[in-house]
């Protein structure tokens, strides 16, 4: 092998070991977002339910009337 062909190759697996680093980190850190995403689902599902059984019970409320000196 020339000494320009083993820059070539030393060239090539840098930057291979460096995308394969990146591909990792990147990977870590859609994994982490999907965490916060599923964290959110979850905490609107919780506030979707708590909102409906709210308005339910405002449905069986009595009714807002005027008071008597109006």
């Amino acid at each position: 092998m020339t000494s320009e062909t083993e820059k070539r190759i030393i060239i090539l697996e840098e930057t291979a070991a460096h995308q394969a680093k990146v591909i990792e980190e990147l990977s870590d850190q859609l994994a982490e977002q999907w965490k916060v995403v599923e964290q959110t689902r979850a905490k609107l599902d919780r506030l979707t339910e708590r909102f409906l059984s709210l308005e339910e019970q405002s449905l069986d409320a009595p009714a807002i009337t005027r008071p008597p000196h109006y």
